[in-house]
């Protein structure tokens, strides 16, 4: 996963969309994207050129790079394992995306962000099947299970994480035990699972050029 060395806000900013990428800020008054949501920069709030074809598609891969947390290379490489699947491309691309295990953790409500959820697993604090994974890219499968190890339950940021998962809720594909800080892989995601405002086809189209 990239490392973002500036503001998240600005990001969001930048593309125009609120991604979620600070947590519970993003559901406070504090969100900046909710109180100034218009390009960063000197003259953000007078820029108004149309984009062209190749502009659009271009900054849907950057929304879609920068929700979860991706390089540009790290993003290639899973557009081209995608296109090398049989089934709808996109599709494939936003179903290997889901299938992240940091973006798992997240989804759980173990992590407050993809960002937390990426250090997390980092840290060795996830088991996959009873085994520990550290890799926040290893791709979950159905009937997995993704469990806090025990030496970590008592961290007070998942606990505290968990309980405001409520305001986004966990998608069909997952099941939470949250007495067991324990989640399962019910099935694999389908497009309708996603809720963010992604057009992958404009993905597929700029990298075909």
């Amino acid at each position: 996963m990239a490392n973002n060395t500036g503001s998240d806000c600005r990001i969001c900013r930048r593309e125009n969309v609120k991604l979620f990428l600070k947590g519970d800020r993003c559901y406070s008054d504090k969100c900046a994207f909710d109180r100034r949501s218009y390009p960063p920069g000197q003259h953000g709030e007078r820029r108004g050129r149309k984009a062209s074809d190749y502009g659009i598609q271009l900054r849907e891969k950057q929304k879609i790079k920068r929700i979860y947390g991706l390089s540009e290379k790290q993003f290639h490489l899973f557009f081209e394992r995608a296109d090398h699947k049989k089934g709808i491309t996109g599709t494939n691309l936003l179903v290997a995306l889901e299938r992240r295990l940091d973006n798992v953790v997240y989804r759980l409500g173990f992590a407050n962000s993809r960002t937390q959820a990426r250090q997390l697993v980092q840290h060795s604090h996830f088991t996959v099947n009873g085994r520990k994974v550290n890799i926040p890219s290893f791709q979950v499968k159905v009937g997995d299970a993704v469990e806090v190890r025990e030496r970590s339950k008592k961290i007070q940021l998942i606990q505290d994480s968990l309980d405001a998962v409520v305001r986004r809720g966990i998608p069909q594909w997952l099941d939470l035990e949250k007495d067991n800080l324990k989640g399962m892989i019910k099935s694999l995601p389908v497009r309708e699972d996603l809720t963010m405002p992604m057009q992958e086809q404009l993905v597929v189209e700029l990298y075909s050029k």
